[in-house]
């Protein structure tokens, strides 16, 4: 049963907002922020017009009260009209979802929430850091203070769309005499947050508009600016399980288009020879079958994680943990696969840039699933909780 059956009254709302941006804006916009690596401003002011970037703030807060089933099928919807920008979505959405979860209902945070709803603030995080390998669970800065204030100064490898942000969670240790592993998450905001000495350039295979590079930040403010809850815990409750589902519902929409454009070439050859079987028939048949299972798993997964957030603590769980790694593997091998599939289908058509049937923007955006958060490192991880996690 499609996801549809279980969207909220708000969520339709949204989506039907998500589908329009996605046609009117998102798509006409898309191949001239891939050429040029540019931030797709038109697409973010759009969905801050509609109230998207608030859609999954509290209601009582002012936001749309959306659940994680709308964030997926908008992620998705968004993803098949431009990849950079429905990946910004996501990752905004991530912060916001770490947010409701464990800041909600603390005076600072609750503003917060308002303000992202009310005013369509733009958050970003700075999970990374130079010197630890990509590491995220693990940081060499640290919250530094002052009596009631805070500063701290982080050289983060990547902030995704960092320079046009209004905020930030920022990943640090806990004060300077923490351990590595023992972080925290700090809310740092304009005008008490400098991003300056951009590390690196941004001019990339593919998901080219998230303008992903690399700033020393420095920011100040106060101790109520950190969410009250361990990174550790945010994480595995909140953070990572809400990345992969979207993550994987908007590769799914790009995996959608892709089909999309493979099954109109195949229907105009059928029409052009009727009762004969264009040779690329077969092949739509098997990129529909994978299309078909990486739908599955993306509502399979969005099913099961709407049933932990009745209780977060099951989230922390190994085996949730291995559940959700194991949804971004298979869906980001599966994209590209499908992707490349729909590719051969158009054939010169596809390969073409300019054409109604061109996919070197969706290939390229495809292949970063993998890449995004390595699958490597995934596995890695999945690794060592298996080798500890009980029958």
């Amino acid at each position: 049963m499609s996801l549809l059956s279980d969207i909220s009254p708000a969520g339709r709302e949204f989506l039907a907002a998500a589908t329009y941006i996605g046609i009117e804006v998102l798509a006409p916009a898309a191949d001239e922020v891939d050429a040029e690596a540019r931030f797709p401003h038109e697409a973010v002011a759009a969905m801050r017009a509609e109230g998207l970037l608030g859609a999954f703030v509290p209601a009582e807060l002012g936001g749309g009260g959306c659940t994680v089933t709308d964030l997926s099928l908008i992620c998705t919807e968004l993803g098949k009209h431009c990849g950079s920008s429905a990946m910004i979505f996501a990752m905004h959405q991530i912060q916001v979802a770490c947010i409701v979860d464990a800041g909600r209902g603390l005076p600072y945070f609750d503003e917060l929430l308002t303000e992202i709803a009310t005013r369509g603030r733009l958050i970003a995080s700075a999970t990374t850091e130079l010197g630890i390998g990509g590491n995220v669970r693990a940081s060499l800065c640290a919250v530094e203070y002052d009596g009631e204030k805070i500063s701290l100064r982080k050289q983060a490898s990547v902030i995704s769309y960092g320079a046009y942000v209004d905020d930030v969670l920022v990943t640090a240790r806990r004060d300077l005499d923490a351990a590595a592993s023992d972080q925290v998450i700090v809310h740092v905001q304009r005008p008490n947050l400098t991003l300056d000495d951009q590390i690196d350039v941004w001019d990339t295979l593919g998901m080219r508009g998230t303008c992903s590079v690399g700033f020393e930040l420095y920011a100040t403010g106060t101790t109520d600016q950190i969410l009250p809850l361990p990174y550790a815990d945010v994480s595995a409750q909140t953070m990572l399980p809400v990345t992969h589902i979207t993550w994987a519902s908007l590769w799914l929409g790009i995996a959608e288009h892709a089909v999309t454009k493979a099954r109109k070439l195949v229907r105009a050859a059928a029409r052009k020879q009727p009762g004969t079987l264009p040779p690329s028939a077969r092949h739509l048949a098997t990129v529909v079958g994978q299309l078909e299972r990486v739908r599955a798993l993306v509502e399979m997964g969005v099913r099961d994680y709407e049933r932990v957030r009745r209780d977060l603590s099951v989230g922390s769980t190994m085996a949730f943990t291995i559940q959700m790694n194991n949804l971004k593997l298979c869906v980001s091998a599966d994209v590209f696969a499908i992707v490349k599939g729909s590719l051969e289908i158009c054939g010169l058509a596809g390969f073409r840039n300019g054409t109604e049937y061109s996919l070197g923007r969706q290939l390229r955006d495809s292949q970063s699933a993998s890449l995004m958060v390595h699958n490597d490192r995934i596995l890695d991880h999945n690794a060592s909780l298996l080798c500890i996690l009980k029958d």
